[in-house]
This record gives C-alpha cells, sequence and structure tokens, in this order.
C-alpha cells in the first residue's frame, strides 16, 4: 500500500526541523536585535554590519563549503521577548551561533539556556553576569570605564572644570558607567557633585539640570543613550546655561548631529574613530586599522550610500571573527567555535582592534574612544 501524500510530506518536515546545524545546507546565525523599541537605532545599525559582512563572506566562499544564513528576530527591545525569539531560534531555525544586539537585558535573560545549549554569543551589549554564562558569550561592546575615561580625560586636559554631574538612565550599561563615574572622577583631579536619573521616554529634564546646575557643575555627563539627548541640550539652551559643557555618551550619528546642531561647542562625545571617518575615512591614520576599516567602509556605502560605522563596524567584525573561528575549528560546533575564537589571537578590526582569549572575553583592551564635536553639520575630531 502506498503512503499517502500527506503522511510524507509531514514525515520530511519533522526530519528537517530535527537535523542538527551542522547538516544544514546553511551555516546560520541567529541573531536578536531590538528593531522596534528604544534599541531600534543602534541594533538597526548592528543589523547592517552583519549583512555586509555575511554577503562578503558568502562571496569568498562561505565557511566550510557553506554559505552563512543570518536569522534575525526582533526581541522590540525587552527582555521577555528576546527570550521568546532566542527559543525560536535554537528549536526551529536550528541555529549555530548567536550575533546579537545592543538590549542588554534581552542578552542577560536569555544566556542561561543559550549556554546549556553550548552556542556561542557574539554580543554588542556587556556579558551575561553569571561565569557559567559569560564562558559563551563573547563582548563586541568597549568596557563602560573607556566611554567615562575619554570624557574625564578631556575635562582634565582641556578645560579648567572641575565639578561634574551625572545624568543617567536605569538602563544595565548605564548604572554600570554611573558607579565607574562616581568612583573614577576623583583619579582625574574631578568632583561629582551632583547625581541625576531619569527615564528613557522622559520629556524634559530642566528639573535634574536645574539641580546639577546648582550644586556648580561646570559640566554634565550624560550616561544613555536615543534621542533623550537631543532634549537634554535643547533644554540647556533653554535655561541659559551657556557655560555649562554637556559630555554625551556614543550615540547614532544622525543623534549626534542633531545634538552638535543645538549646542554647538558646548556638546561634545566619546567617539569610536570609525564613526568620525565616516565623511574621511584619512583620519585613521594607523596603517593596519585603515587596511582593516577600508573593505567595511567600501562595502556599507555600496549597500546603503552614507551610513552610520559606529555600531556597524563592530558588527561586521564579530562575523569576520566567528567565520575565522569555524575556520580554525574546522566545525561549526558550539564548544569547537568558542575555543578557536579564544585562540585567534590579536585581531585588527574596522570598528577597533581586539584580543579575545580564554581568561578575556571582553575584546576589546585600548580605549577606541575619540572625542568629538560637530562642526558644519559632520561630526569632528575635537583638539
Amino acid at each position: 500500500m502506498r503512503p499517502h501524500k500527506a503522511s510524507i510530506c509531514a514525515t520530511l518536515f519533522a526530519l528537517a526541523l530535527a537535523l542538527p546545524a551542522s547538516a544544514q545546507q546553511t551555516i546560520k546565525i541567529g541573531s536578536s536585535l531590538g528593531l522596534t523599541g528604544y534599541g531600534s537605532a543602534t541594533d538597526g545599525h548592528w543589523r547592517d554590519g552583519m549583512q555586509i559582512a555575511i554577503e562578503a563572506v558568502n562571496a569568498q566562499g562561505g565557511v566550510l563549503g557553506k554559505k552563512l544564513e543570518l536569522v534575525i528576530e526582533d526581541n522590540k527591545s525587552t527582555p521577555q521577548q528576546a527570550v521568546v525569539v532566542y527559543r525560536k531560534m535554537m528549536t526551529d531555525d536550528k541555529v549555530a551561533a548567536f550575533d546579537s544586539g545592543c538590549i542588554s537585558a534581552g542578552n542577560f535573560a536569555a544566556a542561561s539556556f543559550v549556554s546549556r545549549a553550548k552556542l556561542p554569543m557574539f554580543l554588542c551589549s556587556i556579558l551575561p553576569r553569571q561565569p557559567d554564562e559569560q564562558k559563551w558569550a563573547f563582548q563586541f561592546l568597549p568596557p563602560p570605564k573607556f566611554e567615562v575615561a575619554a570624557r574625564y580625560q578631556y575635562l582634565k586636559d582641556k578645560t579648567d572644570i572641575r565639578k561634574v554631574g551625572i545624568l543617567s538612565d536605569p538602563s544595565p550599561y548605564s548604572l554600570l558607567m554611573r558607579g565607574l563615574a562616581e568612583k573614577g572622577a576623583e583619579e582625574f583631579g574631578l568632583t561629582v557633585v551632583a547625581n541625576e536619573s531619569y527615564q528613557q521616554d522622559d520629556a524634559d529634564f530642566s528639573v535634574q539640570i536645574g539641580r546639577i546646575n546648582a550644586a556648580g557643575a561646570g559640566a554634565i555627563i550624560m550616561l544613555g543613550q536615543g534621542n533623550a539627548v537631543v532634549t537634554v541640550v535643547n533644554n540647556i539652551r533653554s535655561l541659559g546655561l551657556t557655560r555649562m559643557l554637556m559630555l554625551g555618551s556614543i550615540n547614532e550619528l544622525d543623534i549626534l548631529l542633531s545634538a552638535g546642531k543645538v549646542l554647538g561647542d558646548q556638546y561634545l562625545v566619546p567617539s569610536p574613530l570609525i564613526q568620525v571617518a565616516a565623511d574621511d575615512i584619512k583620519v585613521i591614520t594607523d596603517p593596519a586599522a585603515r587596511a582593516a576599516a577600508e573593505p567595511f567602509v567600501k562595502a556599507m556605502k555600496a549597500k546603503f550610500g552614507k551610513s552610520d560605522n559606529a555600531q556597524a563596524s563592530r558588527a561586521w567584525d564579530s562575523i569576520m571573527m566567528m567565520a575565522a573561528a569555524m575556520k580554525k575549528a574546522n566545525s561549526t560546533d558550539g564548544a569547537a567555535v568558542r575555543d578557536a575564537f579564544e585562540k585567534l589571537g590579536h585581531y585588527d578590526g574596522a570598528g577597533a582592534s581586539y584580543d579575545f582569549s580564554a581568561e578575556n572575553h571582553i575584546g576589546i583592551i585600548k580605549n577606541p574612544y575619540v572625542i568629538a564635536s560637530v562642526k558644519d553639520g559632520v561630526l569632528v575630531l575635537k583638539k
């Protein structure tokens, strides 16, 4: 008796779902991204960088005879949805690894079951908290201490300001920076005289700014990303604080330009050099760094025209290094890829240089930030 056609289709479908990642026709890379919600701009650029990197790898023959395939799921910038999409990509898509965006809370929420499945996580965010989870995660975000130090060093070297106020949002990354900013000020001869907080959807910061000004601060150290910085600079201008410096956090290029347009030379920001080089790659003077950056910049311009390179460059680097680890391991097995990744050694990337090892899963060990300002509608190095 011949099997029923529907029964055959159902069997084949079940077999397809049961295939391990190594048996698939492509190597699937999962990515949990906040494409809606507060992280949409940042994670959108991370997606762009991954996409052009995968296209570049595939154009050169792929990895281990297979093409890379990017599986993207929107976590809506919430940890609850991140858990849902991580599980979906593991069970339905059978991904070999994760390369996820900058929503720290979402990556934290999924890290326990991803690590139990022995799948490596390459992250735009800070590492999860537990040692067993950190064993499987690799951080492509510069340590928060570098962002704080770049601003404090500028104040120490270039200004006579010695009193600062902190204005921070409640995200894990900002809270980590706030602790560093409070403890590290004295090292640079600075004193934190006010410590204010805000929510990401606040529409006005005049009260917090007023308290910072009343405490005698000559500069605001803002810890937090997104459009809130534009509200803050508008509040500073409306309050008539013409001598108050505003040193913002790393941010998307369009937001930096908008804030600089409002506040001019009063607005300064730590920026990776590749972001400043969006209009002139000659800004990158180190030969190894420029050689690493040039193919990325060329690919970005070809696909997107002018775009923000800050997050996208490190996303490009993460895919390129992941591919290199798979080739080194001659495998897509999670443990083998992790072990090979730890042994890649020093790597000059488009967004930074990296030094991952078995003991160090935070790859950027040299401060990649310069202080920039906005002049004539473009981001420039602040002398």
